[in-house]
């Protein structure tokens, strides 16, 4: 029987990550239990620190639905889940090593990133993103190699005094007061006149264990980009990714900022995005794309290739609501085609300038507010496929690959979901059971957004 939440056992077991945990930071107050949900959004409980031992040896239970909920958290039972089978709870179990404080909250407060476990069997649950990643990393050692992963996200800075109802505005600088009307892409005085808020997000980082690399400031008003150190294990890198919307999101609160990760809060300012970059390395510690290896190119063009015959099927993971979409226009610096070229941003798939040893495509086609467990699922999905059917990626693009949307990408939501209902590759490594249950949960999503009554349907057809 497992035991009763809050039950007081020993917090200090010798050697136990608690342990080590509570010489650095005593008397916790509160334990939140988080995991990330379909949406790529953190939920879950608080419990008291007491609980804290029986967390980790047992779990505590959550609503399994939780995977299955959209956006706002509702369910419409997907496969039946949810409703259908009694609401059942799961176990949230620790994932090791992801306890730590939440420096932005008061009261010494702790979180720990978890996973679903089954409360009849123990087993993973099968549609936990975390696990549809695992499932696609196991195809991976047939072919001997290692996938390394760094991501980059994009976000807003707002000001938070506003009704949720009104349009967001930029970020008033801290130094003028006055709100950009402009970005300042790579603007150093820019950093410098958000060094508190972005001192802020660098601190909560680093207490929980976030490798970030650099900070710069981006094409829009109140934009920043944040990257991540590159990881050998890209489950690893998915929590990275994840991790980092709560913290930024939290440390800006902290100081009185608002932080989005929505791909385009504003139709005249240039989108957020999610952009991954992607090694593969050898047995021997080996990158396979260095282009001295003799097969170092074929097998670069061959990854590629499969990510190009994955795209149409993977956008609605890759762009997962109405919102992402305004992103991919022309000449934007968006992928619109399925090109590949090298140190060019215009295209979706971009070879960056680098040593031989850390040659690596970037992926540029999420939003930010994608899941980065399915993204990165999707991606390696991508180039497993390319590898193993050994597919021909084309010739590079020189110029400008966005001046003219490819007609065969679905590039709104109703068109990436019927893409992802119709998908021949992306059902054989993340199952056809998972892409249905996703595109369930976005379509019920989709349309209890289209309830709605837009304001423009009153401006033009009153």
């Amino acid at each position: 029987m497992r035991p009763i939440e809050g039950q007081d056992e020993s917090m200090s077991k010798p050697g136990s990550e608690i342990e080590q945990y509570l010489r650095s930071h005593p008397e916790p107050s509160h334990l939140d239990v988080l995991i990330i949900d379909l949406c790529g959004n953190a939920v879950g409980k608080r419990l008291p620190a007491s609980a804290m031992a029986s967390v980790f040896d047992h779990g505590t239970p959550v609503c399994a639905a939780m995977q299955l909920v959209d956006v706002m958290g509702n369910t419409e039972d997907p496969m039946g889940y949810g409703f259908s089978d009694g609401d059942p709870d799961a176990f949230a179990v620790p994932v090791p090593g992801t306890l730590c404080p939440v420096p932005w909250l008061s009261g010494n407060k702790s979180q720990v990133l978890c996973e679903f476990v089954s409360a009849s069997d123990g087993q993973p649950l099968w549609y936990e993103p975390r696990q549809v990643l695992k499932k696609v990393l196991n195809r991976f050692n047939d072919l001997g190699l290692s996938p390394r992963l760094a991501v980059e996200l994009e976000f807003y800075l707002l000001e938070s005094q506003r009704d949720r109802n009104e349009k967001p505005i930029a970020a008033a600088s801290p130094r003028t007061g006055l709100t950009e009307t402009n970005g300042k892409v790579l603007s150093l005085d820019k950093l410098d006149e958000f060094d508190e808020v972005l001192g802020n997000i660098e601190s909560a980082c680093r207490q929980q264990n976030i490798p970030t690399t650099s900070m710069i400031s981006e094409y829009g008003a109140g934009q920043f980009e944040v990257n991540l150190q590159h990881q050998d294990d890209p489950l690893l890198a998915a929590d990275h990714a994840a991790l980092l919307r709560r913290a930024v999101q939290g440390a800006s609160r902290g100081v009185g900022f608002d932080a989005s990760f929505m791909s385009k809060p504003f139709a005249d300012q240039s989108g957020s995005g999610m952009h991954v970059h992607l090694s593969l390395i050898d047995s021997d510690g080996n990158n396979v794309f260095d282009p001295d290896r003799d097969n170092g190119d074929q097998m670069l063009g061959q990854a590629v290739a499969g990510l190009q015959s994955t795209m149409a099927e993977a956008m609605a993971i890759f762009a997962p609501n109405l919102n992402v979409y305004r992103r991919f226009k022309p000449d934007e610096f968006v992928p619109v085609t399925t090109d590949w070229g090298d140190n060019n941003r215009s295209v979706a798939f971009r070879i960056p300038p680098s040593d031989p040893a850390n040659r690596r495509i970037e992926h540029r086609v999420s939003g930010a507010e994608a899941n980065p467990y399915l993204v990165i699922a999707a991606i390696l999905a991508g180039v497993q496929h390319g590898l193993t059917a050994r597919l021909d990626p084309g010739e590079k693009h020189g110029g400008n690959a966005g001046a003219e949307a490819d007609r065969d990408l679905p590039l709104n939501l109703w068109q990436a979901l019927d893409s992802m209902r119709r998908a021949s590759i992306l059902p054989e490594y993340l199952g056809d059971d998972y892409l249905q249950i996703y595109a369930d949960v976005k379509q019920a999503e989709f349309e209890a957004f289209m309830d709605a009554i837009h304001p423009r349907e009153y401006e033009w057809y009153l």
